[in-house]
């Protein structure tokens, strides 16, 4: 029990970094919404889905790698710094190659004017990468506070430089068009400056590690080679993982036909898929601290009842916050422009959608602990393959609508295989049966809710409230006796 209170107390140091501080920064989609017409919006959504295929490559597993070696007390220094070093000169053998080629590479992803995107975006994804395994030496070490700071440091930037490059400095232009402004601002450059305060936060954060990358420098070849065979396997999982996620947002704009302005729709999925945040937000903070935390423990039957308990709670606390969102849409789409509010009808699907890879996140530790995470690759590439495919046989004729079912469908089925693979070779005696309750539960008040279709209302709103407690309630009914325990 000591071991899931240490779990759940870095859960919350590290959700100040990836709740608090992701939630800061996603204020910046509202504010995006209101200074950028949906195809521009557009251009961001599709780049920035580039960038999460990019650090996967980029990253190639190396992190949970080095989670998995530097766990044995004799390897950590030595798995460090040969990760240090390999991902540096990955990093800087892609970089290079982007430079030479940004003319031909932006011209093949539909941005021949715009070559420097494709230079911002790349030196990003190399700073970020080199950033990767000091932030993961930093969880390790339970350096939550140091690890949170860190993270807030490069959101607040971010958040500061946006309001300076879109609102500050075009009010100062504005009022005195021959100010010391033009030095460093040039209205051209429109969404541009997105990536430019992306790219000045990753050095600043860059920067800021140098102390923690400061070691002796020693590549031990022979564990640099395990841990790249142990890591393979996570580089497949990310990328399958990734395409699943965001290969709609690259496949849009190319198989919608011109007349459907498919860089208009792009935004308008883009920004209504980050309605969904607050449950990815849960559970990032969530794996930032049940990752090291699983690595830590024998793999014990006591464990393995543990690891059910953690299931049954991660999935509890999804589905209250897939229903709050959902309950109280009308108020959640104020926050973004209403040309935007073409597209909330996807924001349940994808809630849930987010949900599952959550639950497989979870389910993910049986192939991790047990050195088997070749399955991880399969499973993965199993829900590439099926997002890819639907995607492209059902995007030219149902848009994005197609795209957020393909999310959703390609999640539970990698749910499926993981869960039935893993009961094989790692069995976890998950309580099915009450999460199965829960689920029904939130889906039965979810379609109630719907089917009401209640005019926004006092009335609405408290009945609305009034379906989620009855959920919350039925949850605290059942599980008394172990939240009692847990408190004590």
């Amino acid at each position: 029990m000591n071991s899931f209170k240490k779990l759940a107390g870095e859960t919350a140091i590290y959700g100040m970094s990836s709740i608090v501080g992701r939630f800061i920064n996603w204020w910046l989609v509202p504010y995006y919404s209101f200074i950028f017409l949906t195809s521009e919006y557009g251009v961001v959504t599709n780049l920035y889905s580039y960038m999460a295929f990019l650090l996967v490559f980029l990253s190639y597993g190396m992190e949970t790698g080095f989670f998995r070696f530097a766990s044995q007390a004799e390897n950590k220094e030595r798995a460090y710094s040969s990760a240090l070093i390999s991902l540096f000169g990955t990093s800087m053998g892609f970089l290079l190659v982007v430079l030479a080629f940004s003319k031909d590479i932006a011209a093949w992803i539909d941005y021949p004017d715009h070559p420097e995107y494709i230079q911002w975006v790349a030196l990003i994804v190399v700073l970020d990468t080199l950033t990767a395994i000091p932030f993961a030496k930093l969880r390790i070490e339970s350096k939550a506070v140091k690890f949170a700071v860190l993270k807030f440091v490069n959101i607040f930037i971010i958040i500061f430089l946006n309001i300076f490059f879109f609102s500050i400095c075009p009010s100062l232009l504005k009022n005195n068009p021959e100010s010391w402004v033009k030095l460093i601002y040039s209205p051209e450059l429109g969404v541009g400056y997105v990536f430019i305060s992306n790219l000045i936060a990753s050095v600043i954060s860059l920067i800021l590690l140098v102390p923690e990358m400061i070691v002796k420098l020693q590549l031990d070849r022979r564990l640099l080679k395990e841990m790249v065979w142990y890591s393979f396997p996570i580089l497949i999982v990310g990328v399958g993982g990734i395409m699943t996620q965001h290969i709609d947002k690259i496949l849009l704009p190319k198989l919608l036909p011109e007349s459907q302005e498919p860089m208009s729709q792009l935004g308008i999925y883009g920004a209504n898929v980050k309605l969904a945040v607050i449950l990815n937000m849960f559970i990032q903070a969530f794996r930032y601290a049940f990752e090291p935390f699983f690595f830590s423990q024998v793999k014990s039957e006591d464990n393995k009842r543990g690891y059910a308990i953690i299931m049954k709670y991660f999935v509890l606390f999804g589905l209250s916050i897939f229903l709050g969102i959902c309950l109280y849409i009308d108020l959640v789409k104020l926050i973004v422009d209403a040309k935007y509010h073409s597209g909330l009808n996807v924001v349940p699907i994808i809630l849930m959608a987010n949900l599952f890879l959550g639950i497989y996140y979870t389910l993910s530790l049986w192939y991790k602990l047990t050195d088997k995470t070749r399955y991880g690759a399969y499973f993965s590439l199993a829900g590439a393959g099926i997002s890819l495919i639907l995607n492209i046989l059902f995007i030219p004729q149902f848009g994005y609508m197609a795209s957020a079912w393909a999310m959703l469908i390609s999640f539970v089925a990698m749910v499926v295989l993981s869960y039935s693979f893993g009961q094989k070779y790692f069995p976890v005696n998950y309580p099915l049966k009450r999460i199965g309750l829960y689920f029904a539960a939130a889906l039965l008040i979810y379609f109630a809710a719907s089917l009401l279709n209640l005019t926004p209302s006092v009335w609405m709103y408290l009945i609305h409230t009034l379906l989620i407690s009855l959920f919350l309630l039925l949850a605290f009914l059942l599980e008394r006796k172990e939240i009692y325990r847990f408190l004590k």
